[in-house]
């Protein structure tokens, strides 16, 4: 009795430690006691502020990645780091205010809260219910709020205090839009291989070899998978699915908007406000020579936003009739509608169209027997499933249930039968040798399951494999740098004033070309050895099949005064400036944060991280 005695008292100390350890939590985890992970100066962390950052900055980093981020990726990408360098960052700029003396009055703190959208209600004036329901939703009261807007202008203020004083760079922005707007002329002749004055012998033995021996990758085979797989598609087993007419004319006549549309129109309208307006625009139709296009602009709308596309007479209600019976091309209203009077434009009559049940029969047969073929495939998972747990192989399968076994030798290229399912594409690369078959979908509503049988790694082919490749490829080259050697002798003759006709070659010639041209036909790197060169210069460029010989003939300054190169200036300023006062900014926060105490209580931190995991 003694012994079980002490076991109870031992029992109530331990759990007495342990609730007085969890009061230091809050009986609400994070909610409770527990309201900053740390100190910058005299300003707290508040637990609140990071975890919503770094909430937001997941968000955001996963719409950008198209997926949604759970916080080991988020930090395995660094996010939690850099949003609380982040938050740090922001309360130094609010400690080193307040101890500056910035602040804002109540007066500016009230007209930026009333400004906001989330606290109005339904008449659009503010509304006190609707804002103190907001921030109790966002565990925030409203001397909170208040203050975070006091501290973010008053941070404001001190931002355009450091930076506001930065001079415009009138020199590099001039600079830029100079070199933005610099022009040239050239002349340029491309020679083909039909231009070679002395055809290209074949490759001996050792040229070949040399070749094959320098371009692997063009004859490695890829890697290869032998699979044998089980599947069952509906367009295997739909033709022999039963379909009794009666399901079919059932099937009809659901469908029968689709077979058969009665007499439509191709209608635009226009919607006034009230009978005068829409009266006095009717008018204008015939006495000031405006046209229903023009009544659209005047109204600040694009035919798109009155465009009603083809309808029926009664999709039109009371202003149907009238509309139907006017002529391709009339505008007539006003007319009364659900939104107010409106002028109709009626611009072409769609005759009635009508399927007959026979007509549609087939296409409704494949469709009925399809939809049946995908349900007896879902009522057969479950037996597959079964058979697939209790050791089957897919050949027992294929002798057990409706599916077809197959075999494939499967690399990236292999598109064929099963192949030509991405599902299957998908797991045939990620299967091992050994793996168990597990049943998987195909888009169409199929399944299937496979067993990769071999793995054969890349492998290089022989020479004898791939001759005629190699012979090719090395051919190819050949010309190419034949070509290239024959326009760079021919390049040597064409000085600034030489005609490209006395040399043999056809020229063309572009002017006021830019940085920002596009020349068809050139490789991507064209413009950037143009500008390269100087008034004169002489340039053969490759080609890959080609060979280009330019020549510059002019080297045009841009003009100060059209609107392009003011424009470009603008924009050259703009972003230095910005460019600069960002960098200015980062240096004082950076020198801000080194001077300031930083407190940082990682045991908060991690229980932050904890909550979103």
């Amino acid at each position: 009795m003694a012994t079980k005695s002490k076991n109870r008292y031992f029992l109530w100390i331990i759990l007495g430690l342990l609730v007085v350890g969890l009061l230091g939590f809050g009986t609400g985890g994070l909610s409770g006691n527990i309201r900053n992970i740390g100190t910058v100066g005299d300003k707290d962390v508040y637990v609140v502020s990071y975890q919503r950052a770094l909430t937001e900055q997941m968000r955001a980093f996963g719409a950008q990645i198209g997926t949604t981020l759970g916080f080991q990726q988020a930090q395995a990408f660094g996010l939690n780091q850099a949003v609380l360098a982040q938050v740090v960052q922001t309360r130094t700029l609010d400690n080193e205010a307040t101890n500056l003396g910035i602040s804002v009055g109540d007066v500016r703190v009230r007209d930026e809260v009333l400004k906001i959208p989330a606290f109005k209600g339904l008449s659009g004036d503010f509304d006190r219910e609707a804002y103190k329901f907001t921030l109790s939703q966002n565990g925030m009261s409203e001397a909170e709020f208040e203050t975070g807007i006091r501290e973010e202008m008053a941070r404001t203020l001190l931002q355009g205090a450091v930076v506001g004083g930065i001079p415009s760079p009138d020199t590099y922005a001039e600079t830029l839009s100079q070199y933005i707007g610099e022009a040239r002329t050239i002349t340029m002749a491309t020679l083909t291989a039909d231009d070679l004055i002395a055809p290209v012998a074949g490759p001996t033995e050792a040229e070949l070899q040399t070749y094959f021996d320098a371009h692997p990758d063009d004859f490695t085979k890829p890697e290869s998978r032998d699979i044998t797989y089980a599947w069952l598609t509906p367009e295997m087993i739909q033709d022999d699915i039963e379909i009794d007419e009666q399901a079919l004319r059932d099937l009809y006549q659901e469908r029968i908007s689709d077979f058969v549309q009665p007499e439509r129109r191709l209608v635009e309208r226009l919607v006034y406000i009230d009978e005068a307006a829409a009266e006095a625009a009717k008018v204008k139709l015939g006495t000031d020579g405006a046209d229903f296009d023009a009544l659209v602009t005047e109204r600040g709308l694009s035919l798109n936003d009155v465009d009603l596309g083809d309808v029926a007479q009664t999709d039109l209600g009371t202003a149907g009739e009238a509309v139907f019976a006017a002529n391709a091309g009339d505008v007539i209203g006003p007319l009364n509608t659900t939104l107010g009077p409106a002028l109709f434009r009626m611009n072409a009559i769609l005759s009635a169209e009508e399927i007959s049940f026979e007509d549609a029969e087939p296409d409704l047969r494949v469709e009925l027997s399809a939809a049946r073929a995908r349900r007896v495939i879902d009522d057969s998972r479950d037996q597959i499933n079964d058979l697939l747990a209790g050791g089957a192989r897919l050949e027992d399968l294929a002798e057990q249930t409706d599916m077809a076994i197959g075999t494939i030798t499967w690399d990236n290229d292999n598109r064929d039968d099963i192949a030509a399912y991405d599902e299957f594409r998908t797991l045939a690369a990620s299967a091992k040798v050994g793996d168990y078959p597990t049943l998987a979908d195909l888009a169409d509503g199929g399944i299937f399951a496979i067993r990769i049988d071999t793995i054969t790694p890349p492998s290089l082919k022989s020479l004898d494999e791939v001759r005629d490749a190699a012979t090719a490829g090395w051919t190819a080259q050949a010309i190419q740098k034949a070509l290239i050697a024959q326009a760079e002798e021919t390049a040597t003759s064409i000085e600034p004033l030489t005609g490209f006709e006395t040399v043999g070659l056809t020229g063309k010639t572009e002017s006021n070309l830019t940085r920002r041209s596009f020349l068809e036909g050139t490789p991507k790197t064209f413009l950037t050895d143009v500008f390269a060169m100087a008034n004169g210069d002489v340039k053969v460029i490759d080609n890959v099949t080609t060979a280009i010989i330019v020549r510059v003939d002019a080297i045009t300054a841009p003009d100060a005064t059209t609107p392009q190169t003011a424009a470009d200036k603008d924009v050259a300023a703009t972003a230095a400036a910005a460019g600069m006062s960002q960098d200015i900014f980062e240096a004082f926060a950076a020198s801000l944060q080194a001077r300031t105490d930083v407190n940082i209580n990682q045991a908060a931190v991690t229980a932050v991280h904890a909550q979103l995991q």
